[in-house]
């Protein structure tokens, strides 16, 4: 199977020899279209390097917590059958298929980079699920019934979304395995998880223990 030609061609500007293939997720039913691990084998040039570090392709990898909270929603369907829900950050899409293929009336994949909503389509259309698009959290309605989060928190400058979420959804899921000191009044910790970066990125274990946190909108407060 040859990966979307769009997804390849912005591959192909970052790194030159690196392909998609689509890629079975460990432990789940799920496939995405993901950087061939045996291009993660060889060392990056300074040029390489320089343009992943400007223009990160993070649609490319499933990240830990994407991973967990996947995995999370299909073995819990009741968090999100029936329900409108945003995945913010979106990246592959993998969490916003998860809660499509559990049986959500309606799911939105959200992200600002335009290829990363590219790589959503066509692993919906990998997974035979239909998502919605956005590519302005701000700019949604408030209308939905949870908001779901994987793997955006690794910048601290992002702690402040937390609240945001409640602005759009009545609940947020947040999976992450970054903050270590993670306070938050209307945030209570579910549980703890293990996953990797798929394809490995041979990180530091602590980043392999994901946590998720979920949250219900204050009525009394603000919106």
């Amino acid at each position: 199977m040859l990966p979307p030609a769009s997804l390849q061609t912005a591959l192909d500007s970052l790194l030159g020899d690196a392909r998609l293939t689509a890629t079975r997720l460990p432990g789940t039913d799920l496939s995405l279209w993901l950087i061939d691990p045996a291009n993660m084998e060889r060392a990056f040039s300074p040029e390489e390097t320089r343009r992943i570090l400007e223009e990160p392709p993070y649609w490319c990898f499933c990240w830990a917590s994407g991973l967990v909270l996947a995995r999370w929603l299909a073995e819990r369907p009741e968090w999100v059958c029936g329900k409108r829900v945003l995945d913010f950050g979106a990246g592959s899409g993998v969490a916003a298929i998860a809660a499509a293929k559990a049986g959500a009336a309606e799911v939105v994949a959200c992200d600002l980079d335009p290829v990363a909503l590219e790589s959503c389509r066509a692993n919906a259309e990998l997974n035979g699920v239909t998502l919605g698009y956005s590519a302005d959290f701000f700019a949604e309605e408030d209308r939905f019934d949870l908001i779901i989060v994987a793997d955006v928190l690794y910048d601290r400058a992002n702690l402040p979304l937390l609240d945001a979420f409640l602005s759009r959804g009545q609940e947020a899921l947040v999976a992450d395995s970054r903050v270590k000191d993670f306070q938050h009044p209307l945030y209570r910790h579910l549980g703890q998880e293990d996953a990797c970066t798929w394809p490995d990125l041979a990180e530091p274990a602590e980043f392999r223990h994901v946590n998720l946190y979920h949250a219900q909108r204050n009525e009394n407060a603000p919106h």
